[in-house]
């Protein structure tokens, strides 16, 4: 999660890493969210607060409207009321790979130009803006890239409840576990898998073939139907070698029509503060959630 307060003109201030008490609760994970703005800004020079959350955030509503259960009660939980009550500042809020986009979007040379982003990490979440416009959709769940079907997937159960997601395949817990089921046991981590492949291992290089050509299809299907300037691929999961990117980037660009036959999937331009910055520019776009305004 990110709630940031960047002071002037726009640095971003050093802030020490906080777990999510993700166990305890949303009530919890609201308190630690006001402790750590409370720690960024001890001088109360703060007027507004931009949150950005795992999970579908209504930014209209305030609300999380679906989130899995990483985060124990974390679905229907009031985040911008319940921060804003806490804290005794408005507060924007937003999706987490939404805010992380941000900046991707206000990167590009045209200012009404289209963005198509993903992040292939723990899940697969994403983000759509059209014409300099960040979609939401109903209920916040516009791009979420990672709940379209994905035939490599089929009757595999994704975290959604549903089965046969991209995500399901695409993703790093998706690699891991198709590689406990074609070997019988459960790496440690990607990474591990992603080092057998690199050595050779066949048992390794095959749950990692079908997910990225499987996130690729799907891009580029969405790059067809947006029509985007840009289209940026970032998390964890693409870093992990070449065996992943390349697969990914031709199975893109084999879906694209004609004019976009230039396009390509590009690493994001920020790093580790992209979504601070992110959450910090939506009060200036999104509605105000503000103290007692539910009460």
């Amino acid at each position: 999660m990110a709630g940031p307060f960047c002071p002037p003109p726009g640095g971003v201030r050093p802030r020490p890493p906080r777990p999510t008490p993700a166990r305890e609760g949303s009530a919890a994970v609201l308190d630690a969210l006001a402790a750590a703005a409370a720690e960024v800004d001890p001088d109360g020079l703060a007027s507004l607060i931009g949150i950005a959350a795992a999970g579908v955030v209504d930014p209209r509503s305030g609300m999380v409207t679906s989130a899995t259960d990483s985060i124990r009660g974390w679905a229907g939980t009031a985040l911008g009321a319940g921060l804003a009550d806490r804290t005794g500042l408005p507060v924007a809020c937003d999706n987490d790979v939404r805010a992380t986009a941000g900046p991707e979007l206000t990167a590009l040379a045209d200012s009404r130009g289209s963005l198509l982003y993903a992040a292939v990490g723990t899940g697969v979440g994403g983000a759509l803006a059209v014409d300099g416009r960040m979609l939401h959709g109903a209920a916040g769940i516009a791009g979420h890239v990672g709940h379209l079907p994905s035939p490599e997937a089929a009757g595999l159960p994704c975290t959604c409840g549903a089965t046969g997601h991209l995500e399901v395949i695409a993703s790093g817990p998706g690699i891991t576990a198709h590689y406990a089921r074609l070997t019988g046991t459960r790496p440690d981590r990607l990474e591990t898998v992603a080092a057998r492949a690199a050595e050779g291992e066949q048992a390794a290089v095959r749950p990692i073939t079908p997910g990225a050509p499987a996130a690729g299809r799907v891009l580029g299907g969405l790059a067809n139907a947006l029509g985007p300037d840009r289209v940026v691929v970032g998390g964890g999961v693409p870093r992990i070698g070449a065996l992943y990117r390349d697969a990914l980037a031709t199975a893109f660009a084999a879906e694209l029509m004609p004019p976009l036959r230039g396009l390509h999937p590009e690493p994001p331009l920020h790093g580790g503060d992209a979504a601070v910055r992110g959450a910090a520019a939506l009060p200036a776009t999104l509605p105000l959630h503000r103290p007692g305004a539910h009460r």
